[in-house]
């Protein structure tokens, strides 16, 4: 097939792009680069079925000949961004979702939307299935990624049923693996970074609120089949085995052999206290659950960390 990836030089979207290729398809990357880099594409510059096209989705998507696919993952995902183009963020739910859907409509494509398990806020249902309608502050500091995410649901919907496009939506738990950015902010690459330079790592509050880690393999193979299937309701990506933060900086320093400790620090506002994803749906209608345990997945994740930390001093 022919498809195309928005926010393609992302850390996700570009593993997509490399899962999409290997199975045979012709891609269209399109990215911004506000957060992407192409540095995660770079070894696909002589892949004669990879185009790489510079777009900003809030403008306008615009791509020539046929499309039978469209995965839209373009959006600003790092609470370090949140602060800093909380404006941008807003857009590209929304201006950005319906630039998409149109190019879906015009091409008859299908459209895979990204969404978040941050569509569930700080949640007081746990774990957080799909039919769960969230706990989520919409003029808090996180509520720019959060209501964008939660409209571009509603709006994929809007036109999946006033025109009948074909739609498919995803529910992303957090995501870790190679390629993520050194200073993205998230608590993953936080800690990873302070312990190779034997600082503290410096948890939120006392560091027992909770997150479910799935390494980015899992959640590409799980992309890959939601926008295969037939399923057009909104289904959770995730890994369910949930870890507090303060037991995940205590393997961080184990795994890469840091004399850090751990610090504390104030909770930020409207901080998720436990986050879990309700996998049913995912295992009943798309036969899919995470195969790569944590611990094999952090080794690769701190081994591409530590040859891109070194590279970088």
């Amino acid at each position: 097939m022919r498809i195309a990836v928005t926010g393609a030089a992302g850390f996700i979207g570009s593993h997509l792009v490399d899962r999409l290729l290997k199975d045979g398809n012709t891609v269209i990357g399109l990215d911004s680069l506000v957060t992407g880099s192409m540095e995660n594409l770079e070894h696909l510059k002589s892949n004669p079925n990879f185009t790489y096209q510079q777009c900003d989705v809030t403008k306008y998507i615009g791509i020539e000949g046929p499309l039978q696919r469209v995965y839209h993952l373009a959006s600003p995902a790092s609470p370090k961004d949140f602060p800093r183009m909380p404006v941008h963020i807003c857009k590209v739910g929304a201006l950005g979702t319906l630039n998409a859907l149109g190019l879906c409509n015009a091409k008859g494509a299908r459209l895979l939307l990204a969404s978040t398990s941050e569509v569930y806020g700080d949640p007081e249902q746990h774990p957080q299935a799909e039919s769960y309608y969230g706990h989520v502050n919409s003029i808090g500091p996180r509520s720019m990624y959060d209501e964008a995410k939660r409209f571009a649901e509603a709006l994929t919907m809007a036109y999946h049923n006033q025109n009948g496009l074909d739609t498919r939506i995803i529910r992303i738990f957090n995501t870790y693996g190679p390629r993520m950015r050194l200073n993205d902010g998230r608590v993953l690459p936080n800690f990873v970074c302070a312990a190779f330079r034997n600082e503290p790592l410096v948890l939120n509050g006392d560091g027992s609120q909770t997150r479910s880690f799935c390494y980015v393999d899992d959640l590409v193979e799980g992309m890959t089949r939601l926008m295969e299937s037939k399923v057009t309701e909104p289904v959770n990506v995730g890994n369910p085995e949930e870890i507090t933060i303060g037991d995940l900086a205590r393997e961080i320093v184990a795994l890469t052999g840091s004399k850090s400790v751990l610090a504390t620090t104030a909770m930020p506002k409207d901080d998720p206290v436990r986050r879990r994803p309700d996998i049913t749906r995912a295992k009943n209608v798309l036969g899919w659950e995470p195969r790569i345990h944590r611990r094999e997945g952090l080794q690769l994740t701190i081994a591409d960390f530590r040859r891109r930390f070194d590279a970088s001093r």
